[in-house]
């Protein structure tokens, strides 16, 4: 513990257990348009950045639609819906064990900034954090430079920095930025494309007080 003096926080499927809520809304999404449904499974084996591809890949027709109106559509239901959604088990105790060993906390998401920063309240955890970074569109394409600007503008260390994900694009921001990273499963990637990566890959929040203490 005593490496690092400040901890980066991914937001969605990382703190916010939300990925069953957004492969209910793809769903729902794609009956309306005739198209084929996936499991949790088949989410966590496909889902990436930028988002857009994603999207393609399960044959969402953009010759057709317009990807500002799917995303706008994607963004109604999920707030419409988010208070089904909670903070993964332990993220609190984990939380205030980091602020109580002096660390400070901040998070980086590619949620909507104003959103983010609407629901991290609402969850009650808003106090932990110096700072809350997301994008200003629903577009959700790359937080690398997004990170750049949270590691300039906090004064930040890099090389005391942990950067903790759910998905290899928070591995490849941690390459970018120069910092260490830890993977979380059960989010939104599957563990197989996660210990790829080779960084640690933990099960819970829970099991990070054994590698941070």
């Amino acid at each position: 513990m005593a490496k690092y003096k400040h901890i980066i926080w991914d937001w969605n499927g990382t703190l916010f257990d939300d990925a069953h809520l957004c492969v209910e809304i793809l769903n729902t999404m794609m009956v309306k348009r005739g198209l084929h449904t996936i499991t949790l499974e088949d989410y966590r084996k496909e889902f990436g950045f930028p988002v857009i591809d994603f999207y393609k890949m399960l044959t969402f027709d953009f010759e057709q639609e317009d990807f500002d109106d799917i995303a706008n559509e994607y963004i109604s239901l999920y707030n419409s819906n988010r208070s089904q959604c909670k903070l993964r088990n332990n993220a609190i105790e984990v939380l205030q064990a980091i602020e109580q060993a002096g660390l400070k906390q901040s998070i980086l998401s590619a949620y909507h900034q104003e959103l983010l920063e609407q629901i991290v309240e609402q969850t009650g955890i808003r106090h932990f954090f110096e700072s809350l970074s997301g994008l200003n569109d629903y577009y959700a394409n790359c937080k690398i430079d997004l990170g750049k600007k949270l590691i300039k503008g906090m004064g930040l260390d890099a090389g005391r920095v942990l950067l903790i994900g759910d998905t290899v694009h928070d591995f490849e921001v941690s390459k970018e930025l120069g910092c260490d990273c830890v993977l979380l499963t059960d989010g939104h990637q599957s563990r197989d494309r996660l210990e790829k990566c080779g960084v640690k890959v933990f099960e819970s929040i829970g099991q990070l007080k054994l590698y941070l203490w």
